[in-house]
């Protein structure tokens, strides 16, 4: 299997400006923020940072923590934009601000799968704040959008009214990723390119539970059901977690055996603007033909 990096490089809008000592520092718009990154384990290109706020860790090494504000920020969220898609970026109480900006390439990949398709559809499962969805819209996809979280749906539609995409062919769904799945194989619907960025732990709308590493290998095979050989990607990511990229390579490669194509797996990473360092951040599979 073909190992293979994809990063994101700095645009308008964001940029990781200097990473060292298990911290990083980011640039969304005029906002500048230091984040926690275990990855960042070389030292930092200089020796003190000027931030917005810096986002404090607590004692759980699966979450919580703090930002702590060291100059006037806009808790309500200021609009940023990758291409012709905007977005409102915020501080959350789980680090992130709103979106991945790692995802970048990601973004740019799955259209470049899609050009050229009549109306192609396209599902993005666990699918956030919806800028990945608002991505594929504007190059010409049917979108099905799912996310547990109300909220991040609700956010999702504020972004494509903010982007001018409210009248896009968007399906927002509020639903568990894995039973809204399996209904989709059950009603025999299929798709021309598939997402989904699963968290570690979650829990859905009904109180469902989800561990990545119980969930994932029913997922990807209901995943793989809903493509065929006239599709053209399936794209997984994962964050957060102990696993390996050659392990969900595989995962994928078991699952889309009978639809030709490339497997591929490797690390998403972001260019540092300081020294043009790469910053590994997650592991990904994908699939394409």
């Amino acid at each position: 299997m073909k190992l293979v990096t994809l990063t994101g490089e700095p645009w308008g809008d964001y940029g990781l400006i200097d990473s060292g000592h298990g911290r990083k520092l980011e640039r969304y718009g005029a906002y500048r923020f230091i984040r926690p990154e275990p990855q960042a384990m070389w030292a930092p290109a200089a020796a003190e940072w000027d931030a917005h706020a810096e986002f404090v860790p607590g004692s759980d090494e699966d979450g919580g923590g703090r930002w702590e504000y060291l100059k006037p920020t806009p808790r309500e969220g200021w609009p940023l934009a990758w291409r012709e898609v905007r977005f409102t970026a915020q501080t959350t109480p789980f680090r992130h601000l709103g979106f991945f900006p790692d995802m970048a390439p990601v973004w740019d990949w799955m259209r470049g799968r899609i050009d050229g398709m009549d109306s192609p559809e396209c599902m993005n499962l666990f699918g956030y704040t919806g800028v990945g969805s608002l991505a594929l819209a504007a190059a010409g996809a049917k979108v099905t959008h799912v996310d547990a979280s109300k909220k991040s749906v609700m956010e999702g539609k504020a972004n494509a009214q903010l982007s001018g995409m409210a009248d896009k062919p968007i399906r927002w769904m509020i639903d568990d990723a894995m039973k809204f799945t399996a209904r989709e194989v059950r009603r025999g619907r299929r798709y021309d390119g598939i997402i989904l960025d699963p968290p570690k732990w979650g829990r859905g709308p009904n109180g469902e539970v989800w561990k990545l590493e119980e969930g994932l290998p029913s997922l990807i095979d209901d995943v793989a059901k809903l493509l065929d050989a006239n599709s053209r990607f399936l794209f997984l990511t994962v964050y957060a977690v102990r696993m390996s990229a050659l392990a969900i390579g595989e995962l994928v490669r078991q699952a889309m055996a009978d639809k030709g194509g490339t497997v591929e797996a490797g690390e998403l990473t972001v260019r540092e603007e300081a020294r043009g360092l790469e910053l590994p951040t997650a592991i990904f599979a994908r699939w394409s033909r």
